[in-house]
């Protein structure tokens, strides 16, 4: 976690210096350039890169300091960044997965459905919302009941 927090704050170092370069850059060309004399332009930036480039300094820099707030958390070496780490060192218990449910294929054709009702028409969505809501409420509640009861 460690080399991929200072990726990204390298990675923030970078979009701040282009972002500015490019402010710069763009200044320049509209100063220089002949066919803007006379315009109304604000202090001659281009405005969409600039943005662009300082946003993606910006959220960079987010991850960079959730990665550091992360490490700091939990307070040691993560398996990978030693080197003498195993592979099973990394391995966690993820949690247990139903092979045989059928709940996320009809969670799927509920959402598919809602989704193409904002596409096509509202009426489709209010046929697909209640298809999802009971595929939810089956998936979450699939081991009471039948054979698996409590």
């Amino acid at each position: 976690m460690h080399i991929n927090r200072n990726v990204f704050v390298i990675l923030t170092v970078f979009f701040l210096l282009v972002a500015a370069l490019y402010t710069a850059w763009s200044v320049i060309d509209f100063h220089s350039n002949p066919a803007h004399a006379g315009a109304t332009h604000v202090l001659g930036v281009e405005w969409v890169g600039t943005i662009t480039l300082a946003l993606c300094a910006g959220l960079s820099g987010l991850i960079a300091f959730y990665l550091a707030m992360s490490q700091r958390a939990v307070g040691g070496v993560l398996p990978e960044d030693r080197q003498d780490a195993e592979i099973d060192d990394g391995d966690p218990e993820v949690g247990y997965f139903s092979p045989w449910s059928w709940w996320p294929i009809a969670l799927a054709f509920g959402a598919a459905l809602v989704f193409l009702g904002l596409a096509v028409g509202i009426w489709v969505s209010f046929i697909g919302a209640p298809i999802a809501f009971l595929a939810i409420v089956g998936w979450y509640y699939e081991y009471y009941r039948g054979n698996f009861a409590r």
